[in-house]
Formats: structure tokens, sequence, C-alpha cells
């Protein structure tokens, strides 16, 4: 009798201690992999992306009136977002800069520097390169045409391939973005109808030459900024119209709302090559 009771206790033990276990084992198997997503997701917040940002007044962010960098940041942003990581920003832009100043910069040392640690790079460059033509030939704009711009942009192909050979001596992983160059032109210069083949011309060059390095990208951005919000091109002043994604000051420079388009198709060409 004595045995009996001990058995059963025993038993019932036995049997406590296996439903314990096993509720424990399903318990593991439901919440494990949240708590691995969770620290996941800690580690990708503690990790930091280094963003080289290089070029022109569109990377110095001339026209836009917030004050809150341009494309840079707002990219910047986007990727944080979307990723969960940390972007450390350095922006080397600056207004007026052609192919060859820019080229001629990047041998300082801090730019050196930020570039051996950079995980990706954005390049805005060709704009003042097309704008030292038109101010040289400003007395006879009218008869500028498509010639006039084939030795400029020769030149500025050999610069662009030395920015390229520069930046691979110093990184030869991070992913390079190069934007391509816009049409504001029709608002100061309706004169020169020839400009929008000029501008074709010389982003089809770029994205050429972009084509043939390794981790680097051609973005865009010619139709999303000069027809303007609504789709119209070749507007003028003289109807009374303006583009409504360029700065207002000059006509020229994007402002906040273009800054943003740009930005996001950067970003789109950053998810392309993230998410493979």
């Amino acid at each position: 009798m004595i045995m009996s009771k001990k058995l059963k206790i025993l038993l019932e033990l036995a049997g406590f201690l296996l439903a314990s276990l096993l509720v424990f084992s399903v318990l593991s198997m439901m919440f494990a992999p949240a708590g691995n997503r969770l620290k996941n997701q800690a580690q990708k917040q503690d990790k930091t992306i280094n963003y080289v940002a290089l070029g022109d007044s569109l990377t110095e962010c001339v026209g836009d009136a917030t004050g809150q960098g341009g494309f840079v940041p707002l990219l910047a942003k986007e990727i944080e977002n979307r990723y969960t990581v940390k972007v450390a920003a350095q922006n080397f832009g600056h207004a007026g800069d052609t192919s060859t100043q820019i080229y001629n910069k990047m041998q300082s040392d801090d730019i050196q520097k930020a570039l051996k640690h950079a995980d990706f790079i954005t390049l805005t460059v060709g704009g003042n390169d097309v704008m030292k033509v038109i101010r040289d030939n400003v007395s006879n704009l009218s008869k500028l045409g498509e010639k006039d711009f084939e030795q400029p942009a020769k030149d500025y192909q050999k610069q662009l391939k030395k920015i390229f050979e520069n930046i691979r001596q110093t990184n030869p992983k991070a992913h390079v973005y190069v934007l391509g160059i816009y049409n504001p032109f029709y608002l100061n210069f309706p004169n020169i109808t020839a400009l929008q083949n000029i501008i074709n011309n010389w982003n089809t060059a770029t994205e050429a030459l972009v084509r043939e390095e390794n981790n680097a990208s051609f973005v865009a951005i010619n139709d999303l900024l000069y027809k303007g919000i609504d789709g119209e091109s070749g507007i003028s002043e003289s109807k009374g119209q303006t583009n409504d994604l360029l700065y207002a000051a000059d006509s020229f420079h994007p402002n906040n709302i273009g800054y943003q388009i740009m930005a996001n198709a950067v970003f789109k060409e950053y998810q392309v090559n993230n998410e493979k």
C-alpha cells in the first residue's frame, strides 16, 4: 500500500516534470525567434554607415530654403528609416565647382580620409562644366549648338574618369552613385533650343562611363526635375510660368521639393544595390 502511494507520487511528479518540460519547450520555440529579432534589430541600430557626398552646388544644397542640407540629409534619413541603421554623412559639396575643381579638392587630407572609410558615395558633377560653355559664349547664345559642347564633354569625361580612379585608389569597395545633370536652362536661356539634346547626350556619356566602373550607379534626375511637378516641358518666362521644383530666387537650383525628389531617386537605386 505504501509502495503504491510512493509509486503514485513518483508518477505524478514525473508527469508534472514532463508537462513542465513540454511547456518550456513550446514557449522557447515561440519566443526565441522574437528575441533573436530584437537582438538583431539592436545590433542594426548600433551599426553606422559612413556616407561621403562629393560635388557642386547640388551637394552643397543651394536652393534649399529650409536650410536642412538638401538631398544629402534627406537620403541619409531614408536609409536610416528603412534599414534601422545610423548614417554618418560628410558633405564636401561646393557651389560652382567643375569636374576639374572637384577632382583637385579631392586631394585634400580631409576628403581622402573620409573616402577611405566611406561605405557609399554620392557625386553631383557636370552641371558647371556645361555652364562654363554657356558663360564663355554668353554674347552669342542663339548660335550655340551641340558641336560647341563636344570637346568640353570629352574633357569632362576625362576628369570624371580621374575622379573614379582617385576614389578607387583610396577605397575600392564603396558604392558610388553619380547623379546626372538636369536642364533648368530653358528658363534662363530659352534661345538655346538644342540644349535638351545637349543635356541628354551629356548624361548618356556619363552613364556609359559609370557602367564601366565596378560598384557604381548612374542616377538620372533630368526627367524628374526639368519638367516640374505638372510634367510640363519647355517652360519659358515669356509664358509667365516657373518650374515648381526649382528655387524661386534663381530658377536654376532645386528647391526643397526638388531635393526630396533627388533623394528619392538615389534611395531607389540604393535599395536595388542593397536588397539583392
